[in-house]
């Protein structure tokens, strides 16, 4: 991997972008525009941080993180692939797939107009093939504004068809996780992960009053996060993308992972763009798939919420 002087040299671009030493050392493209701000690590290629201007933070990063080579980082937009959750034949294999523990390749930062474009690269080699046999060239493109866009796009570069689930696994910073609403998948169907999977119907809106792990089936809607406590609305917009997943760890949880804090459940919710399960992608050899998400904020006053 290229050393963060050559990349600064390679990719920076003077007053808006900036590749640095973060975390635990770890190289991270800084984006500073006047509409925008955001990091991004070239770590699991996962952006941690956007915060559009006239409003607060929009992402959850733990404080209790570990930035470290070949560990995930808790928070941000983690990428899952080729799997979501545990791999279904393996219970030893990494959770969400190989690819967001590894050092992707930053191909290029670019400016248009007001946005900052970020794209890194990995593919398969030894370390992917130990646990899923395919090959594959990923790109994750970033287009950083005043909203936020992000395109996985998966290439198959074998000889022979695959199937994959992926997930841009959003963790969103709010100011209660117990007073936000859901709004987009009333009457949708879904997979209850805390309750053995059983499918179900959402009725409403979705409020947080426990654990919660759904895996949304069938569903292209946008959806939307209130927030009456930041008074603000997240709007997810996606394309390309058949399940939509929600969770909340709640107290419980939270005390299960060591690198979230235990009332850092209070200010998170994961509301992610995936396809998974029967919604898997089937994808022949030499073919490509792009799963698109565009991400919104505005304000809006704690009575209209």
């Amino acid at each position: 991997m290229a050393s963060i002087d050559e990349l600064n040299r390679r990719f920076s671009i003077a007053g808006v972008a900036q590749i640095t030493a973060g975390n635990g050392g770890l190289p991270r493209i800084s984006i500073t525009t006047p509409v925008t701000a955001a990091e991004i690590y070239v770590h699991g290629a996962q952006l941690t941080s956007w915060r559009p201007a006239g409003h607060e933070e929009v992402i959850f990063l733990s404080a209790q993180s570990q930035f470290e080579a070949g560990r995930a980082i808790r928070g941000g937009i983690p990428v899952c692939f080729p799997w979501f959750r545990n791999k279904v034949d393996d219970p030893k294999a990494p959770s969400h797939g190989v690819v967001r523990t590894k050092a992707w390749e930053l191909d290029s930062v670019e400016t248009h107009g007001d946005t900052v474009v970020v794209s890194l690269s990995t593919v398969s080699d030894e370390g992917t093939r130990a646990w899923w046999p395919h090959d594959f060239h990923l790109v994750h493109r970033a287009t950083i504004g005043a909203e936020l866009t992000q395109e996985l796009v998966v290439s198959n570069t074998s000889t022979a068809p695959l199937r994959f689930e992926e997930a841009l696994h959003t963790y969103y910073r709010v100011g209660g996780a117990e007073s936000v609403r859901i709004s987009g998948l009333d009457g949708v169907a879904y997979l209850d992960n805390t309750d053995a999977n059983r499918e179900k119907r959402q009725q409403g809106d979705i409020v947080f009053t426990a654990q919660t792990d759904r895996a949304y089936l069938d569903t292209t809607h946008a959806v939307e996060i209130f927030d009456p406590v930041l008074r603000r609305r997240i709007r997810l917009e996606k394309q390309d993308s058949r399940t939509t997943v929600v969770w909340n760890p709640w107290s419980t949880g939270a005390q299960s992972l060591a690198d979230l804090g235990d009332d850092e459940w209070r200010t998170m919710a994961c509301v992610e763009a995936s396809n998974m399960r029967a919604f898997a992608v089937d994808l022949a050899a030499g073919q490509q798939h792009t799963m698109k998400t565009v991400i919104q904020v505005a304000a809006a006053p704690g009575d209209a919420i």
